[in-house]
């Protein structure tokens, strides 16, 4: 198959039986997706509510959430020029170790030159502490909605073919900028829902192209145990707001590979007409890489001389460089806020094996090399160029930092761990606004940080390495032991640090029993009960 074109998208025809077997990929222009209004409606013909034209979308729309809510969404409203909020990018990158980077220690010392993503590094804030998840799917869902993924019942990676994902009643970060007159698109997977009423365009976002679920799933069709006709078919999505979901072509290690490119087109087609719009945007881009399995596009097979990971990272940092380019290239950068980071630590499965560099562990544990991911964060005006810091900064505070920078608020009808970091990363404090965090994997507490100390409650360095619940938690200092090999940091005990645990612990457990979480796969209308 031949790499994605830029301007063109990606569809799926079946072979001659109409089976969902091996399919091949045809190839059709952008245009054709965004713009043939007629089509579209003839593909998808259903009684819609009552809608508006969207200058920014070019097509009619449905400005109101179809699922039922807690309350009413507010009715659709571009704000004005002299309303004008800040533009976002926010550019996730999937299972990015911390020692990948050369910023973060990486780099030529992996085998390739990250020099797009280290040049921004300097033109903002870089984070040596900020702190996802342990898992692709518990992150997004911090993410979007500023509460530890615990509390949506999103705090594990759900099989292909189950039912979960956010429920109505959450509000992501696409919801709220949505209302507030934001142009929202998101790019990529999405891996917090995978059926009507759960998919990025029942969350907030006017349009959405990519993967409900996990990159791997590219694999499914060479596996010769795999049966396309008895087992479930993965399918890049195409959605916008207002219209169902559909499929454009199936998950191959062809597409897998290309992807990204129909990603940055399709990106900065809904830059463009938002800035012609005059609209203020939201761009949830999530990039592929460094998902397994990675393989690098054809421009870049072999570009470092040092194996496929190595070209795959010079082509994470070119794809970066290209959006970068593109904010210059329309005089937006200025007014345009871009955080770059991961989602979790880093790869683990042998083949395609990440770094956590610095630290020790890989992703779905409670290591550092697992709590912790690159992240810079570039606010003209506002952050400071040239600065760095290892003072924790949450996955949920970027929820409410961003909501804020763009003039509104996150809800105030429920719990939100996210914490308004904008004193610190503009540099008008020293400290965040955070000094810890309680630590999931799945839906079991592996323990809790406070400043450089970490109270440990399970012992697991990887992925497939078991997890041993420890019968009395190390308290580790991470500054004297960054690689967490001692249980405790003698000669010293540090006991007194246990009152700071207890507060974060204690005040979790508060905020539980005034909001009780919501189940794994609770149904799409489940409302918490709250006790406020």
């Amino acid at each position: 198959m031949r790499p994605l074109k830029r301007g063109w998208g990606i569809g799926r025809m079946s072979d001659n039986k109409g089976a969902p077997g091996r399919s091949s990929c045809f190839f059709v222009p952008i245009s054709n997706f965004l713009w043939n209004k007629n089509a579209r409606e003839k593909m998808h013909s259903r009684a819609l509510p009552s809608r508006q034209f969207n200058p920014v979308l070019g097509t009619f729309q449905t400005h109101c959430r179809k699922d039922a809510c807690s309350t009413p969404s507010a009715p659709f409203r571009r704000r004005s020029m002299s309303e004008k909020g800040p533009n976002i990018v926010y550019f996730l990158v999937d299972n990015l170790g911390f020692g990948e980077l050369g910023c973060y220690g990486g780099g030529i010392l992996r085998g390739a030159d990250t020099r797009r993503i280290d040049a921004f590094a300097g033109e903002g804030k870089m984070l040596l502490n900020f702190a996802p998840e342990a898992q692709c799917t518990p992150s997004r869902s911090a993410l979007m909605t500023g509460r530890y993924a615990i509390r949506s019942g999103n705090h594990t990676v759900a099989m292909a073919g189950s039912e979960g994902g956010l429920v109505a009643w959450e509000r992501t970060m696409g919801d709220v900028l949505s209302e507030h007159g934001y142009a929202t698109a998101c790019m990529g997977k999405w891996h917090i829902g995978a059926s009507e009423g759960r998919w990025p365009i029942d969350h907030g976002f006017d349009e959405w192209y990519g993967i409900p679920r996990t990159w791997d799933e590219s694999l499914w069709l060479d596996d010769p145990w795999y049966d396309p006709a008895r087992d479930l078919v993965s399918h890049v999505m195409e959605g916008r707001k207002g219209e169902q979901v559909y499929p454009v072509a199936q998950l191959t290690l062809d597409v897998r590979r290309d992807i990204d490119t129909e990603f940055l087109a399709r990106s900065k087609d809904f830059i463009k007409r938002s800035v012609d719009a005059k609209a203020p945007f939201f761009l949830y881009f999530n990039h592929s890489l460094m998902h397994l399995p990675t393989i690098p596009r054809l421009e870049f097979k072999g570009k470092s001389g040092q194996g496929d990971w190595a070209d795959c990272l010079l082509q994470l940092d070119a794809d970066f460089g290209t959006m970068l380019d593109y904010l210059d290239e329309l005089g937006i950068a200025d007014d345009t806020i871009v955080v770059f980071s991961g989602d979790n630590g880093p790869e683990e499965v042998q083949l395609w094996r990440g770094h956590s560099g610095f630290f020790a562990g890989s992703y779905f544990t409670g290591m550092e090399g697992s709590l912790r991911t690159p992240c810079v964060v570039r606010y003209p005006g506002r952050v400071p160029v040239g600065a760095k810091s290892n003072e924790i900064v949450h996955i949920t505070d970027m929820y409410t930092t961003l909501l804020r920078w763009a003039g509104t608020d996150a809800p105030q009808d429920r719990v939100i761990d996210g914490v308004d970091q904008r004193d610190f990363l503009e540099g008008r404090q020293e400290t965040s606004a955070r000094e810890g965090f309680p630590y999931w994997m799945g839906d079991v507490l592996y323990g809790v940080k406070w400043q450089n100390f970490k109270l440990a409650m399970y012992s697991q360095k990887t992925l497939t390495e078991p997890a041993q619940k420890l019968a009395s938690p190390y308290l580790i200092n991470l500054m004297t032991d960054p690689g967490e090999r001692e249980a405790f940091d003698l000669p010293y005990l540090h006991s007194w640090v246990g009152v700071h645990f207890a507060k974060i612990l204690g005040d979790f457990a508060r905020s539980v029993k005034r909001e009780p979480p919501i189940p794994a796969g609770a149904p799409l209308d489940h409302v918490p009960v709250s006790k406020r």
